[in-house]
């Protein structure tokens, strides 16, 4: 099982850089960076709303499932 974080492609896409993004959601760079990155190990709903929100998209535009 994979899941692929898609938030740098949303990023781009609203052309909105990862420091800004942070600020308007409310933490920090590294822990967006740690997003980013897929080495989460989980994600807040409430994280993941705010990140909705600031991106105007859906939830599956940011994460995806890959069958391995």
């Amino acid at each position: 099982m994979a899941i692929i974080v898609n938030l740098d492609v949303m990023l781009a896409k609203r052309k909105i850089k990862s420091k800004e993004l942070a600020a308007i959601i409310g933490i920090t760079t590294t822990n967006l960076s740690i997003l980013k990155s897929g080495k989460a190990k989980a994600v807040r709903f409430s994280t993941l709303a705010a990140i909705c929100k600031a991106l105007d998209c859906q939830p599956s535009d940011i994460l995806e499932y890959v069958a391995d």
